[in-house]
């Protein structure tokens, strides 16, 4: 009877360990009726959510060493409250970085829900370029596609890249690299453009000509909205000391886009900075951005492609070492903005968030908590009910 009983003992104490990482990954906690907040599954990094029209929440995260892991895929389906079990998104090991954290993979979802996933590799021992990698699932929704560099030509990328796809099929993977000269202030914005789901890739193009440069090691963030239009937004470095937040906007599927400067930002150094677009709460016309500028987060909602004219929002309380904001809206006009605080290169630190209602004012305390870990950040969707998730 002793010898059953250890062996029942035994057996249970290895099972505990799974299934505690399994039940922190997939329940969320509740901290009021609005706000929601959930794990990263097993134990993942740089979470990149997106909730899609039918209520399916996609979900892709990092894993394995900082300077070379892996990128997972995991879906909710409406009505469910787990998660399927992790694709794996790069076909090749270890091609993937969270090192600095703006470098890591970007999700799209596209015509009949397809998932779109593009990420930066890494550098090549000997100086090799590092690649842009992208890839989509397959159709049978099973798995991924063997990942493909899309960067043709152009070079020199450092910081981030991002990808976005429209109901038509388009798909859009874009990033900032070299320009015909040396230097950050001749950097340029990239756009390689799919038509058919992102079977194929056309030859990058510049995105605008405008000599705004780009900011070396920051992100950026690509985003179609509903009406099909492509954005982009980026840090420009103008003279290599204006780290300016820039807006670029397509009606043409990518063919054109025209620019608007959203914020201005004086400093000799890269921020190493994140962004971030989404559907603002008008539906059709909405579109909310979310950047960083001097230790404090911002967002501002641009009501039509027309808008010349904004007022960014800055984030409840004083500036500080506040970073890589994500923002949401639900469908009754309000705004969920979240980013993190104290986080830093080797450094992890909080989460924090606020809620706004539809006309921008902020409802209640901001929510802190803390637990962002080194290299990470957070992600946030706006579910059904109106409540919103935020994956950390």
């Amino acid at each position: 009877m002793k010898l059953k009983g250890c062996l029942t003992l035994f057996v249970l104490a290895s099972l505990l360990p799974a299934l505690a990482a399994r039940i922190g990954a997939q329940s969320a906690q509740n901290t009021n009726g609005n706000v929601k907040l959930l794990r990263v599954p097993n134990n993942g990094l740089q979470p990149q959510a997106m909730m899609d029209e039918r209520g399916v929440l996609h979900l892709i995260y990092f894993t394995g060493e900082p300077g070379g892991g892996d990128v997972y895929y995991v879906r909710r389906d409406a009505g469910r409250t787990e998660f399927i079990a992790p694709i794996r998104i790069n076909s090749e090991p270890n091609t993937a970085v969270a090192t600095g954290t703006i470098r890591g993979a970007h999700l799209a979802v596209g015509k009949n829900g397809r998932v779109h996933v593009a990420w930066n590799g890494p550098h090549k021992p000997g100086g090799h370029e590092a690649p842009m990698f992208y890839s989509r699932l397959n159709d049978a929704r099973t798995s991924f596609e063997p990942q493909r560099n899309v960067m043709q030509f152009s070079g020199g990328l450092d910081g981030g890249g991002s990808v976005a796809a429209d109901k038509s099929g388009n798909v859009y993977v874009v990033w900032h690299g070299k320009g015909d000269q040396k230097g950050e202030e001749h950097r340029r914005v990239w756009v390689a453009r799919s038509t058919n789901e992102g079977k194929t890739f056309a030859r990058e193009v510049a995105a605008w000509n405008e000599p705004t440069g780009a900011c070396g090691c920051c992100g950026m963030r690509a985003f179609a909205d509903k009406q099909g239009r492509v954005h982009l937004l980026y840090r420009a470095a103008t003279e290599s000391v204006n780290r300016d937040m820039y807006l670029l906007t397509s009606d043409n599927r990518g063919q054109v886009f025209s620019g608007m400067l959203l914020d201005k930002w004086k400093l000799n150094a890269c921020p190493m900075s994140s962004a971030a677009l989404s559907n603002g709460a008008d539906g059709a016309n909405g579109l909310l951005a979310a950047w960083e500028t001097q230790g404090q987060v911002y967002f501002a909602s641009l009501a039509s492609k027309k808008s010349q004219s904004l007022s960014p929002i800055p984030a409840t309380g004083g500036a500080g070492k506040r970073k890589h904001p994500v923002i949401a809206a639900n469908s009754r006009g309000e705004t969920m903005l979240v980013w993190t605080e104290g986080t830093g290169w080797k450094k992890g630190g909080s989460l924090a968030w606020q809620f706004y209602d539809s006309q921008g004012k902020p409802i209640g305390e901001k929510g802190e908590a803390p637990g962002i870990p080194v290299w990470s950040m957070a992600a946030v969707v706006a579910e059904k009910d109106g409540s919103f998730t935020i994956i950390y």
